[in-house]
């Protein structure tokens, strides 16, 4: 790997140099997660700053939804438009590792800096590529933004269909394709590092939000194959005194708990409960039973019996919940982000490791902020060299917090 002398012990992706041109949310996330474990993420991005640093919630002017994808990350500022910039980037590429994308296809190469010209000029840069539907096929140049993946994939129609057979999908805005494309992405991106170590020679890693969610459905396509007579049980809520509970007693050992804890002669004598493949086929019908007991008891209540028991089972939270939790507090769940309107809360990356750090790196660069560093670190440039560059127009005119 690249500049390995300066990587630390604790840093498993330390010296690795990514060159991350991504918008939006997919590609920003998988190269944070890289930042996350210590390689260090060059955001490259127009003179005016990615559109995601205006999307709320705003602090000041300041995204933490921006900083959530991309703290950790250093930001040059470029204006791809202009040759000179064009010139810029082919020398960075040269001592890059890893290059994020996540344009339409052919986007990149119209600029000159496609996969085959980037891996021409460095034969062992992995070039990541995440789109909506693949780099190649009838589809490809579509605009696919995570929801309209989520509707063309099945995965809308699922929801809608275990949600009780509405006769529509309903709405939603947790973008699902783009955080598993991210994940996916992250994961065959360290593949190809590591067949370069033994090959020396890198790739081109092509993620399609499509496939990623398709690879969610792992039931629902096969059952699309050879269809189930039975319903796949949904697990939705019991009405609680004063709310909702999940209770999912889904082995024969949670069901024999739920009996016991609840004292209900209904769930252990009715034959329809009487075994796996019948609970399975009448869990509506079960969960009804359970909740003639709910329903005499407050939420806290039923969670503590149920949990004492040993029934899976779970209240039901809003996102924000999640910051008090003393279980995510000792785990460490949610890292610091600083930006220019102060600190806050992110979420770490979901793994730890034993000999690695797997953390939020902090720091929410400015836009263009790290311009001349970058620049004499990665290519020895010097400041009359950078004034050059800044003259011919390819920082463009905006300005930049800490570059002259």
């Amino acid at each position: 790997m690249s500049t390995a002398d300066r990587s630390s012990p604790r840093d498993a992706l330390g010296g690795l140099r990514v060159l991350d041109f991504s918008i939006m949310v997919a590609g920003p996330y998988c190269a944070r997660l890289m930042a996350d474990m210590g390689a260090e993420v060059l955001k490259i991005e127009p003179p005016e700053g990615d559109d995601m640093r205006q999307r709320a919630p705003l602090r000041d002017g300041e995204s933490a939804y921006f900083g959530q994808l991309n703290a950790g990350k250093k930001s040059l500022a470029l204006d791809l438009k202009r040759p000179e910039a064009i010139a810029l980037v082919r020398r960075l590429v040269a001592k890059a590792d890893v290059l994020i994308e996540n344009f339409r296809p052919g986007v990149m190469a119209r600029l000159g800096l496609g996969e085959e010209a980037m891996r021409a000029l460095n034969p062992r840069l992995v070039y990541g590529s995440i789109s909506g539907y693949g780099q190649s096929g009838p589809a490809a140049e579509r605009a696919a933004y995570a929801m309209i993946v989520h509707a063309a994939s099945g995965f809308d129609r699922t929801l809608a269909r275990y949600a009780g057979g509405a006769d529509r999908p309903v709405p939603g805005a947790v973008f699902v394709a783009d955080v598993l494309g991210a994940i996916f992405a992250y994961g065959a991106i360290q593949t190809a590092l590591v067949q370069r170590a033994a090959t020396g020679e890198g790739q081109h890693v092509d993620v399609a939000l499509m496939d990623s969610m398709l690879n969610l459905l792992v039931y629902e396509l096969q059952e699309a194959q050879f269809p189930v007579a039975t319903p796949r049980p949904t697990y939705g809520p019991v009405r609680a005194a004063d709310g909702d509970v999940l209770v999912v007693p889904i082995t024969a050992r949670n069901f024999a708990a739920l009996c016991e804890v609840t004292g209900l002669p209904a769930l252990r004598e009715d034959p329809r409960f009487a075994t796996l493949a019948s609970r399975s086929a009448n869990w509506s019908a079960m969960m009804a039973v359970v909740e003639g007991w709910t329903r005499e008891r407050g939420v806290a209540d039923c969670i503590a019996a149920l949990e004492a028991a040993g029934v899976p089972c779970s209240t039901y939270r809003e996102p924000g919940d999640a910051f008090a939790d003393p279980q995510l507090a000792e785990r460490g769940t949610f890292g610091r982000i600083a930006d220019a309107a102060g600190a806050f809360a992110g979420v770490n990356p979901p793994w730890r490791m034993s000999g690695a750090r797997a953390e939020l790196r902090g720091v929410v660069p400015a836009v263009g902020a790290d311009r001349d560093a970058v620049l004499a670190e990665w290519l020895g440039a010097r400041p009359e060299e950078i004034a050059r560059w800044r003259d011919a127009g390819a920082f463009g005119a905006a300005p930049w917090s800490g570059a002259g």
